[in-house]
């Protein structure tokens, strides 16, 4: 079995089926693969929510330079 990270574009649609049920008030949907996902609690939900979120925030904020270049001059 191979794993296969999830696109941006898929952290996201994910993330707003998971936010859509929530704000309708379901503990259960069916995502895209067809598998059903449900929630014990309103807690559990918004923990996965904040758990995605994460991941997007992870894949868009990019990498941090390891190396700053400082070129300056005194105008001369």
């Amino acid at each position: 079995m191979t794993c296969k990270m999830a696109s941006l574009a898929d952290l996201q649609k994910w993330r707003d089926a998971l936010f859509e049920a929530r704000a309708n008030g379901l503990r259960s949907f069916r995502d895209q693969n067809g598998e059903e996902v449900t929630y014990s609690s309103d807690r559990e939900m918004a923990a996965a929510l904040a758990a995605i979120d994460r991941e997007i925030l992870t894949m868009t904020a990019g990498r941090r330079p390891s190396t700053i270049r400082f070129r300056t001059s005194k105008g001369i």
